[in-house]
Formats: structure tokens, sequence, C-alpha cells
């Protein structure tokens, strides 16, 4: 009976493999790690790669390009008249707190400001509101007739809001509100657009198992809301919050329609400026100006959360 005897291990040399370490295998390159390869082909490919200067130089003439027309109405509105017809003027002059005066002195300008913040600041509640709330209920409840009623609501968009005026200004003549404030927050309480936007954001960004868990822990439909969805829409309710306040603050058509000239809306108000024979451009630029900082002043405030707000939805993207 013959015996297996088992077959020699051959010897491995102490220099070849290290211990607890496995032998790193060898490139095309030469090299003994593939992040030198690794970023070789990302630097030839551009992707990690710093921007160059056309990049830099791209971006600083759409910069130059879009503050320029704001710097050409402060340089204006600082001067007088004449700097309106001098070639792409650059320095301020030192007659802006005049033309400011004038301005307050030709239109019942506190009046208008203050009807515009109040104007502005209701929608803006408004809005954000009641499209938080369906948006809610478009993504994440089911009902009877859901999709149509969305269906209906992004067709209204489709209409020119210039086809609505005439009929919603007999509305108003109806009810006695023609040249009071109320005539311009009431038809734009609420927007197609808001809805939308609240729909679209709060359908992927809140999960459903998340509701479920919530509802399985007894809390009803408000609750959930409050706890649940509200907190997760934050962000997009700043950003809706903030351009309902800039389209209502800039708003012109409706409000020169619906109210009288001597309770305005500040850009209504600032109409009056070049009602004359006479326009002193650098009095109306001031106008402009003394409207523009409360928008300015707004967008340093909420940058903060239009900008966590867009990175929060590209990334969720």
């Amino acid at each position: 009976m013959s015996t297996l005897t088992p077959e020699p291990i051959p010897a491995v040399m102490v220099d070849d493999v290290e211990p607890d370490r496995p032998a790193r295998p060898r490139y095309d390159d030469g090299s003994g790690t593939p992040g030198r390869r690794r970023r070789r082909a990302m630097g030839t490919a551009g992707i990690g790669s710093r921007p160059g200067f056309l990049t830099y130089g791209l971006l600083a003439a759409f910069i130059i390009g879009g503050a320029y027309p704001l710097w050409w109405s402060v340089v204006v509105g600082s001067g007088t008249n004449a700097t309106r017809g001098e070639t792409l003027p650059l320095i301020p002059g030192g007659n802006f707190f005049v033309n400011a005066s004038k301005v307050l002195d030709a239109i019942p300008f506190w009046l208008a400001l203050g009807n515009s913040i109040i104007i502005s600041a209701v929608i803006t509640i408004s809005v954000v509101t009641f499209s938080t709330l369906a948006g809610y209920a478009f993504a994440k409840l089911r009902f009877r007739g859901r999709d149509g009623l969305m269906v209906f609501v992004i067709a209204t968009m489709a209409i020119p809001t210039q086809l609505g005026i005439i009929p919603l200004f007999m509305v108003m003549r109806e009810l006695g509100w023609t040249g009071t404030i109320g005539a311009v927050i009431v038809p734009t309480l609420v927007t197609a657009f808001g809805v939308f936007f609240m729909r679209q954001y709060l359908v992927d960004v809140i999960p459903d198992e998340l509701i479920e868990a919530a509802r399985v822990d007894g809390a009803n439909q408000i609750r959930t809301f409050f706890n649940v969805a509200l907190p997760a829409a934050r962000p997009a309710m700043a950003i809706l919050g903030l351009f309902t306040f800039m389209m209502a603050w800039t708003d012109y058509l409706w409000p020169l329609i619906v109210l009288s000239p001597t309770n305005p809306t500040l850009q209504t108000a600032l109409s009056q400026l070049q009602s004359g024979y006479y326009v002193d451009y650098s009095v109306v630029l001031t106008g402009a100006i003394l409207a523009t900082v409360p928008l300015l002043v707004l967008f340093i405030v909420a940058g903060k959360q239009l900008i966590s707000g867009i990175m929060q939805g590209a990334v969720k993207g």
C-alpha cells in the first residue's frame, strides 16, 4: 500500500512579499500607485482642475455687465440731468441728497413706501402659506381628482394676466374696493406658480415612509404637516417668499389701474416723476434707487436661505 507524500512548498523570499501587506501592482506609466494616473487623467479631462483665465474673464464680464446699469443709475442719480449725456459715466456726483429731497417733495413717497411694504408683506405671507399647504396636499395626500386638479392649476399659468384685468377691475368696482390697497392684495393671495413650485419640491424631499411612520405614531394630518413637512419645506418657502416679495414690490400695471394717484404704491408714485413736460432724469433715477434699496436689503438678509435652498435642491437632484 503506497502512501501519498505532500509536495514541498516552494520557498518565498522575504524581499518579495512583505508581511501583512499585499504586493502593489505595476502600472503602465511605471508608478506604483493609481493616484498619479487618476490625477493625470482628471487633469487631461478637465475634471477637478482649476478654472482658467477664460472662465474668470467670462464671469467678470457677466458681473460687470449686470451691475453696470445699477451703477449707472447711481452715477446719474447723484449728478445732474447733464450727466446722462456723458459717455459711460463712472464717477458719482454729490447731488444725491438734493435729488432725494426733490423726490420726497414731488411725490407722496412715505405713503407709497408704506403701501408697498404692506402689500408685498401680506401677499408674500399668504402665497407662501397657501402654496405650502396646497403643495403638500398635491404631493403627499391621496384624494379623488388630484391629478386633474393639478393639471387645471398648471393650465391657469398659461393664461396671460392682461386678459383678466378688465373683468377683475369690474369686480373690484362692484365691491367698492377701487382706490384701496385691498384691491391689489386680494387677487394675488395665492398663485398657481407657488402651488406648482412647492408641489415639485415636496414630492421628492419628503419620503412616503416618513409620513407613514408619523401616522403609525398617532399623528393626524395637521401634526404631520407641522412636524414633518414644514421643516423640510423651509428652504423652498424662503425662495418662494423672496421671489414673491420681489414680484409684488415691482408690480406696476395692476396697481396703476386700480389705485388712485393719492394712494399709490411706490412704483406707481415714481411714474409721476416723469409725467411733466420736462423730465429730470437724475431725480427719476434717484427715486428708482430709493425704491431698490429695500430689495437689496432683503436679498442680503435672505441670501443665506436662498443659497442653502438652491444647494439642497441641487444635492437632492
